[in-house]
């Protein structure tokens, strides 16, 4: 066993703890990961926060990169010193979706319990998400990472386990977006931005970012937003489909609320889709008028993920990177060490972050 520092949740809502954990040795298809950078991601916060319930104590963190420091037995194609992006994204390679092409929702269960670390007790400790990144090291599946140049920075690379692959793939991936086509993005933080980038990317028409606040408007337009429309007007559909013309052909829902999935339905298009990204709470529901949507074709569909396949889609994000055609570097807002992790989490809450990432030194 390896003792390594972690920022541990022992209760629901409260403070997590920066304390020492052992983490053991990777074993068979497993690499051991020393982090450079992990990003504070909303579902993070709602795991932490109990919204969706599980094991404590736990290690939350999901969107990490750093540089390769051990490998199993069966590892093949990665050598010690490589840097990777580490995602949440583990990935049986045999189960019916897996072979499918669909690995974002792989049917094989992972016992986080039962992972890779335990307690400086060695009390079990849940490894959150396959992941477990608010520490200085990982333990994962191969499956897990994708090697990455060196000149891409830890902090930008660690967006693409998550933010990016979430809000690019469900524009490219779950919504197939055609060049031409118009949409409303609902939600301007670093989903979002993602959003609005893989619709510039696939060659949107009109890109309508919908946000509570201003600022956040101001800052959807340097990501490729065309338009900004207010959520706190009474009718902020009317005002989108002034902006484009007609309905969208496609929303994308990337805040966790489920009010907005109420309204999300108001701003298509005949023919368009409900792309459905941000996760309320368990047990929340929202209400709509299915024959509406009957008679004009219109549909939903759920994206976790972006439905992205990551040794397909990451290389292809960090080809547009370096070709500045996809912002990584602008995404991050604040820097922080692993002992000031409450108070990036408090900024994250504030809603004024893109993303607040967590440097380690290596």
């Amino acid at each position: 066993m390896t003792r390594i520092k972690a920022a541990v949740c022992h209760e629901f809502g409260k403070p997590l703890h920066v304390e020492d954990i052992d983490l053991r040795a990777p074993e068979n298809d497993e690499i051991e990961v020393t982090l450079g950078a992990v990003a504070i991601c909303h579902s993070d916060i709602s795991f932490a926060n109990g919204d969706w319930g599980g094991f404590l104590p736990a290690v939350y963190g999901h969107e990490a990169a750093g540089r390769v420091s051990a490998v199993g037995d069966n590892v093949r194609g990665l050598d010690i010193g490589d840097h990777v992006v580490v995602t949440l994204i583990r990935a049986c390679g045999h189960c019916s979706n897996c072979s499918g092409g669909a690995p974002t929702i792989c049917e094989t269960p992972v016992d986080g319990v039962e992972g890779p670390i335990k307690t400086a007790e060695g009390a079990p400790l849940m490894q959150a998400m396959a992941c477990g990144a608010f520490a200085e090291k990982v333990v994962v599946a191969q499956s897990q990472v994708v090697k990455i140049p060196e000149s891409v920075p830890f902090a930008s690379a660690s967006l693409l386990a998550c933010g990016v692959i979430t809000g690019v793939g469900a524009v490219v991936n779950a919504a197939a977006l055609r060049p031409g086509q118009d949409v409303v993005v609902i939600g301007a933080g670093g989903v979002g931005l993602n959003a609005i980038q893989g619709a510039r990317i696939a060659g949107a028409r009109r890109i309508i970012a919908v946000d509570m606040s201003e600022e956040k408007l101001e800052i959807a337009k340097e990501f490729g937003a065309t338009d900004g429309v207010l959520a706190t007007g009474d009718t902020p559909w009317r005002d989108a489909k002034k902006a484009i013309g007609r309905g969208a052909d496609a929303v994308f829902v990337t805040v966790g609320v489920s009010a907005v999935y109420d309204q999300a339905p108001r701003y298509l298009g005949y023919g368009g889709k409900v792309v459905m990204v941000g996760m309320p709470k368990s047990g929340e529901s929202s209400t709509y008028e299915p024959v509406m949507m009957a008679a004009v074709s219109q549909g939903m569909v759920g994206s976790k993920m972006g439905d992205v396949v990551i040794q397909r889609d990451i290389p292809w994000m960090v080809d547009m990177y370096q070709q500045d055609r996809l912002k990584l570097d602008e995404l991050v807002s604040g820097r922080w060490r692993l002992d000031q992790i409450n108070e990036a989490i408090e900024d994250t809450k504030s809603g004024s972050a893109k993303r607040n990432v967590i440097e380690f030194d290596i």
